[in-house]
């Protein structure tokens, strides 16, 4: 997704980015490489829908831990959350009898707003901001959004 093919150039009438797949690399840089390619492979036109983790929303419910039970396994979550980065860490831990595991990833949580920037830097503009996958309208609590933006 850094990287898209040259030949690609203006071939495509939408791009999505759904599922909070955007966030995980390490430097915020190569997060605005990713949206300049999203931006280069668009038809003048084209739609960008985005969809993640909201960072108004998530650091409006923030849970530094819980734990739930399903099917006879205990799952536990730790998080920690950097405001300056916008890194939420969070390490995850599983038991189901004498068997147990963890893991632990970290994703940069954005604003609608940075984001919007992030893509008008990129000749996008953002025409729709909704609450996940939902017709409602993006809320300061929506821990999802869904972004809409246009190749100018």
């Amino acid at each position: 997704m850094r990287r898209l093919p040259a030949k690609w150039s203006g071939r495509f009438d939408a791009v999505l980015n759904l599922f909070t797949s955007f966030g995980f690399f390490e430097h915020p840089a190569e997060d605005a490489r990713v949206i300049r390619e999203f931006a280069r492979v668009l038809k003048p036109g084209g739609l960008l829908v985005w969809h993640g983790g909201s960072r108004d929303g998530v650091m409006a419910r923030f849970l530094s831990r819980d734990w739930w039970t399903s099917d006879k396994t205990l799952f536990a979550q730790e998080r920690d959350f950097d405001p300056l980065s916008g890194l939420l860490t969070v390490k995850s831990t599983w038991t189901r009898g004498k068997n147990h595991g963890e893991r632990e990833h970290s994703i940069r949580l954005y604003t609608a707003s940075r984001l919007s920037e992030l893509f008008a830097q990129n000749g996008m503009v953002v025409e729709n901001a909704y609450e996940a996958f939902s017709d409602k309208p993006l809320r300061r609590t929506s821990s999802e959004m869904m972004l809409v933006a246009r190749k100018e």
